[in-house]
């Protein structure tokens, strides 16, 4: 299994780490009934999916794998 490496770049990593802190920012909106708050974290949710695509094609996700025939 760990030789897939699904998951262990600097891209997944900050992906799910600004992920994980949207759905925080908005777990608070939430709980303190602030509607701003709540739209805030699920912006930064939906913003991680876009830093982690724009790490990926910097170079610092997973590389193709290349099979010879």
């Amino acid at each position: 299994m760990s030789a897939a490496a699904h998951g262990h770049t600097p891209a997944a990593w900050t992906g799910v780490i600004v992920c994980f802190i949207g759905f925080i920012v908005a777990g608070m909106g939430v709980v303190a009934a602030t509607p701003w708050l709540f739209w805030v974290g699920i912006g930064v949710t939906l913003a991680a999916g876009v830093v982690g695509k724009a790490m990926q094609m910097a170079g610092l996700g997973k590389r193709p794998v290349v099979t010879a025939r």
